[in-house]
């Protein structure tokens, strides 16, 4: 089996430990990084400073809401390098906010999906999550 590598970025400690929970119970051949703001999401894509040996993620979860550099600055700066501009990015927030959903697509999502209240929730989204993106789903360079 394929080892899937994810990042999440998200600063939200709940929403963390129950996303790893969620995805531990789900994907069983995970490798699943975690950074807390836009500048360490970057840094981490592209192996800067502490992330130098970084693995390659096939698949970004993106909370939009962030200290430093929030999820839209990411995204922008994920769509105009060369090297990032394929990686599959699913914008991962609480927001239902039309705007924030129509700006999310602007900027090159590949989707934008509501963060769940529960492990129950948490848990059938990292099924569909696993089934499209890291099993049906082809992606560019072997990611």
């Amino acid at each position: 089996m394929t080892l899937h590598n994810v990042l999440l970025v998200d600063d939200s400690f709940p929403d963390v430990i129950l996303m790893e929970e969620a995805f531990g119970a789900t994907v069983k051949q995970l490798h699943l990084s975690h950074v807390e703001d836009g500048v360490e999401a970057l840094a981490f894509l592209r192996r800067e400073g502490p992330y130098t040996g970084a693995p390659r993620p096939k698949l970004v979860l993106l909370d939009l809401n962030m200290p430093r550099m929030n999820g839209f600055e990411v995204l922008s700066h994920i769509r105009a390098d060369p090297v990032l501009r394929g990686l599959p990015v699913l914008v991962f927030s609480t927001s239902k906010e039309e705007r924030d959903i129509q700006q999310a697509y602007d900027l090159g999502a590949n989707a934008f999906l509501t963060k769940p209240r529960d492990l129950s929730g948490a848990i059938a989204l990292v099924q569909v999550i696993e089934q499209f993106w890291l099993v049906k789903a082809q992606l560019p360079g072997g990611a």
